[in-house]
């Protein structure tokens, strides 16, 4: 405007509306353009909601040894529609829940959404610093805060409803330097540690979903390690507080950034993986004993800050640099559920390191299987614990571009060890509830199931 004036001198007030007139042409034009790439995007086709509550005993405290909160525990929905078929992932900041609350929660989610059970997944992040889910005839503690959880569930998932949405998604891949493997050497067997020298996958895996103007809905990250921080760690006045440690932090940073999008953590191969740092932590000394109960009491939710706020940098960084996406009517939407067959056992309890273990065959047991995919990406999923040589090993049998591999669905269940760990004696394969070999046949019936999808 000032160039006109220079020039031409004081414009008319009728130059002035026409020029006014002209830019909201323009505007309503690239509106309605943009309008248009909507609608073609959406055609009916992929649909996200998303939803999130606390489900924090606040109120119930003490329990399972906790005796105040630090920051919250939530349970976080996502919906993913297309066509007739609609399918619900749940997460919570748990260590594991029973199989009461997760059929609780199966029953709250359907009544909201119609989507059959055999459609709805339920995992947790195994966190360490919540209460364990006790079963509701334990206690009156346990049984309210089954309702907690149950409660939370429905409101997650009516939030989950009324915003579903038309959405796009988009994959990507990073690597970030937080965890490490537990396996150490010690003089009497493997334990419990930091060992830099043995695998660890620093892969970070994000899938985001946006609505169809670009704006993030949910973020899911895919990460190998517990989130355990905070574990046993009691602080200066006494108290033992809940977190939802590593995971949660993560994912706050994620959705600070993204205000008003829901972040999902999907645990990987935690089964041998430890975050770098620990408030309460094993040392091991020049002569291979060891020992635990080192305690950064309250500083050491620095470390959990630190390292939370790092892995919630990378996913962000590869949500951000996601460029293409997918949408519409060609996105394939489809959960697989399957199982395999093996045998359970028991061994010793896994309370310190051994060279040799026994175990005690007690009968059959099946492993579900699940695997999820959304167009170009995939989700395979397990009730138990993986190791990471089992993780890589799907993702490098897996003919899809993104493959996400995630341990604790269906509320979790003890390790399921792969060869080496067995072969050494860890704590996974102590701690395991399965022969050795099992593992390795989920592993390829997973790659059977993803190869189906193609």
């Amino acid at each position: 405007m000032r160039e006109l004036q220079e020039n031409q001198g004081e414009l008319s007030r009728r130059a002035v509306v026409a020029v006014g007139a002209i830019t909201a042409l323009a505007a309503t034009a690239l509106g309605t353009a943009a309008s248009a790439r909507a609608a073609t995007k959406a055609s009916g086709g992929l649909k996200v909601g998303v939803g999130k509550a606390a489900f924090t005993p606040a109120s119930l405290l003490p329990l399972d040894n906790f005796t105040a909160v630090h920051d919250d525990l939530n349970v976080r929905v996502l919906l993913v529609e297309s066509g007739a078929r609609r399918i619900a992932l749940a997460v919570l900041d748990l260590t594991s829940i029973s199989a009461e609350a997760v059929a609780l929660m199966r029953d709250a989610i359907t009544a909201a959404t119609g989507v059959a059970a055999a459609n709805i997944m339920i995992t947790v992040t195994h966190c360490f610093s919540a209460p364990h889910v006790q079963a509701s005839s334990s206690s009156a503690g346990a049984a309210a805060y089954v309702q907690n959880i149950v409660a939370a569930t429905r409101s997650a998932v009516a939030d989950a409803v009324k915003n579903l949405q038309d959405a796009e998604v988009g994959y990507g891949s990073g690597r970030v330097d937080v965890n490490v493997n537990r396996n150490v050497l010690t003089a009497e067997g493997y334990w419990l540690g930091v060992n830099e020298q043995l695998p660890s996958d620093k892969g970070v895996y994000v899938a985001r979903f946006n609505d169809l103007d670009g704006n993030p809905i949910a973020v899911l990250a895919n990460y190998n390690v517990q989130s355990c921080v905070m574990q046993d760690s009691v602080m200066a006045d006494g108290t033992l507080p809940i977190s939802a440690d590593l995971a949660g932090a993560a994912v706050a940073h994620v959705e600070s950034q993204y205000p008003g999008a829901v972040g999902f953590w999907l645990v990987g191969a935690c089964g041998d993986q430890f975050p770098a740092y620990r408030s309460k932590r094993y040392t091991i000394d020049k002569d291979k004993g060891w020992t635990y109960g080192v305690d950064l009491h309250d500083a050491g939710f620095a470390l959990l800050t630190a390292q939370g706020e790092r892995l919630g940098d990378e996913i962000v960084r590869v949500a951000q640099g996601i460029g293409r996406y997918e949408s519409g009517t060609g996105v394939v939407v489809r959960l697989v559920t399957d199982d395999i067959t093996t045998t359970q056992v028991t061994g010793p309890r896994a309370d310190a390191p051994t060279k040799k273990v026994t175990f005690t065959p007690t009968g059959t047991a099946q492993v579900p299987l699940w695997v999820f995919q959304v167009g170009k990406g995939v989700f395979a999923g397990v009730e138990p614990e993986l190791s990471t040589s089992t993780a890589n090993t799907i993702r490098e049998n897996s003919s899809f571009s993104s493959t996400f591999v995630m341990s604790m669905f269906e509320g979790g269940a003890k390790n399921m060890p792969d060869r080496w760990n067995f072969d050494h004696v860890t704590y996974a394969a102590v701690d395991g509830f399965y022969i050795k070999g099992t593992a390795e046949k989920a592993v390829a019936r997973i790659d059977r199931i993803i190869k189906s999808l193609n």
